[in-house]
């Protein structure tokens, strides 16, 4: 019980800093002092106070879309287990929900972007489905691997959680691969740079940032606190493949699964530091890159 409530209360309260360690990270990088770690959480709460405007063009699914799109977040957070405490929420097969939560996410993300009317937001919403074809069988590729090497078709047992044994000799290959897939994925699933700028502001290569321009107040405040929801849920699924061998008992799982977190946010803004953006027309060839590395780690588990 104690487990699912430090799940629950990670889950709620953590993903925020996430952001604030990336933005401090880069502003080291910068040689400037930067924002507070805690900034994100202060722009989060100062949005759900203001007020909102509505474009008269939009219906319903602008306004149900943030919602929908943060519930589609937690359900998929609860399904993965953190550090080596069990998920609140496990059963077989949970993976393939795991994965479609964050589709019906990104349904209602795109769908509130075309009913704007805004050939602008349309752009951005179309970008985010193409390139989302790329990751989702990246995403796939590494599951299959997982199950591969554990044997389970349950999030919990592909990632070891709640001290199970580690993988079977012979799966450093692979694993490092589908590790190297699922940080593509991560960072083009999560808006980050190289596939996209969360800070850009240009209009011809913009992809997340553009689809929620005319969101504002407690929407907006919502989808930001989504993104950073969604960045924490998949660096636990990539934390936990990367750390197989991660096998700490008692009051340390947690400490160590929060020191894995924020070096994670270390490493993807130091990314975000030393890489400029790539070309849009480059992007597909980088995510292309990533199904071929899930791809080959499970083609080396079935030769």
């Amino acid at each position: 019980m104690t487990d699912i409530v430090v799940h629950l209360a990670l889950l709620l309260v953590f993903p925020p800093l996430l952001l604030g360690v990336i933005n401090k990270t880069k502003a080291r990088w910068a040689g400037r002092v930067g924002a507070p770690f805690f900034q994100p959480y202060y722009d989060i709460l100062k949005l759900l106070r203001k007020g909102m405007v509505l474009s008269t063009t939009t219906t319903w699914v602008f306004r149900a879309a943030p919602i929908i799109t943060l519930s589609s977040v937690l359900a998929a957070g609860v399904l993965v287990p953190f550090g080596n405490s069990p998920a609140p929420v496990a059963f077989t097969g949970d993976f393939l929900l795991f994965a479609y939560l964050f589709g019906l996410a990104r349904f209602f993300t795109t769908s509130a972007a075309l009913d704007t009317g805004s050939a602008f937001e349309g752009m951005g919403a179309a970008r985010e489905v193409t390139f989302a074809a790329l990751t989702e069988p990246a995403m796939f590729f590494a599951f299959l691997v997982l199950a591969k090497l554990s044997g389970s078709l349950s999030l919990g047992g592909m990632l070891h959680s709640g001290g199970a044994s580690a993988y079977p000799a012979g799966s450093v290959a692979p694993l490092v691969l589908t590790v190297l897939g699922l940080f593509i994925v991560l960072l083009a699933e999560n808006s980050r740079i190289p596939v996209d700028d969360p800070a850009t502001h240009l209009e011809l290569t913009m992809i997340h940032e553009v689809m929620v321009l005319d969101h504002s107040g407690p929407l907006f405040g919502i989808i930001e606190y989504s993104s950073a929801l969604k960045l924490f849920v998949m660096g636990s699924v990539l934390l936990g493949v990367a750390t197989p061998w991660f096998s700490w008992n008692g009051w340390l799982d947690w400490p160590v699964f929060i020191s894995g977190m924020l070096g994670l946010a270390v490493v993807v803004g130091t990314i975000e530091s030393i890489m400029a953006r790539l070309r849009m027309p480059r992007v597909p060839s980088l995510l292309i890159a990533a199904i071929l590395l899930c791809g080959s780690a499970f083609v080396m588990l079935v030769r």
